[in-house]
């Protein structure tokens, strides 16, 4: 295996630029900050970010960019993971009960469904519909829908004892589904679901989520990993290292950043960026 070893920010610079060679590759790298960021702080959302990174920074196919995404945020969403549960910020019975059909459906999506979706699949006069606009297409959409989540004011949750277990479970389904499909964590469905459904706090739904979509991501790589051409896994670690970094940072900042002003914030970011990568892929 080799090692790398950096003395000088010039030498990691230098690197990191030639790891994909593609303008603008070290302004997607310092973008990647904000992938961990988000799920450090939000627990959501980071995924969404990191298609658009991958494919308009690094020019690299959305359908490969959608395992390259589950890679990230499963590595990333791990790392937070841990930290909240070093806080006592993780339910364990709440993440294997959304967990468990959530990753079974992602699952089966990565290894059968999605393989089944050909490459070209209508021509309209002269434009081609393809699996790769299909899916930044779709992805734009959730995007608007994710945003509209996080901008909005939540309903009052259930209290503990108020658990719907049908509505997690049937959630938790949704969830694979979209994860499977497009390659995204989910969070952005997974906290509202645990706080309005399963009756968990802010912080505690966070590192929750941040369980659940460690699991549910790496199995989705699982079911990629023999489907795709060979995975860049230099450049992948050098990517998910940035975003490391920031869902480090972000999990610091939980103690002094209050999340109802954040939340809307980033909402009208995200909103931003899905109109914009709706317009692309038309």
């Amino acid at each position: 295996m080799e090692k790398f070893i950096f003395t000088t920010r010039k030498q990691l610079s230098k690197y990191l630029c030639h790891q994909v060679n593609t303008p603008g590759a070290m302004t997607g790298y310092l973008l990647s900050i904000f992938i961990g960021l988000s799920l450090g702080l939000i627990g959501g959302g980071g995924s969404i970010l990191t298609i658009p990174i991958l494919v308009y920074f690094f020019k690299i196919d959305p359908v490969i960019a959608s395992t390259y995404s589950l890679f990230v945020i499963g590595i990333t969403s791990l790392t937070g993971a841990f930290s909240h549960y070093q806080r006592g910020n993780v339910n364990f019975r709440m993440a294997m009960l959304f967990g468990i059909p959530s990753l079974v459906t992602v699952f089966i999506m990565r290894k059968w469904i999605m393989p089944m979706v050909p490459q070209h699949l209508a021509t309209i006069g002269s434009f081609e519909l393809t699996k790769s606009i299909l899916l930044m297409t779709v992805f734009a959409m959730f995007m608007v829908l994710a945003s509209i989540s996080m901008i909005r004011k939540r309903n009052e949750p259930v209290s503990e004892g108020d658990i719907n277990y049908r509505k997690l479970i049937w959630l938790a389904l949704l969830v694979g589904f979209i994860t499977g499909f497009i390659g995204i964590g989910g969070g952005f469905l997974i906290i509202p679901s645990l706080i309005l459904f399963a009756g968990l706090p802010m912080k505690k739904a966070v590192g929750t989520s941040l369980t659940i979509m460690t699991i549910s991501s790496l199995v989705g790589v699982l079911g990629d990993v023999s489907r795709h051409e060979p995975i860049n896994y230099s450049f992948l670690a050098a990517f998910t290292a940035f975003a490391i970094a920031g869902i480090l940072i972000g999990c610091y900042l939980t103690k002094y950043v209050k999340d109802h002003r954040l939340k809307p914030a980033f909402g009208w970011f995200i909103l931003c960026i899905g109109v914009f990568v709706l317009f692309s892929a038309i």
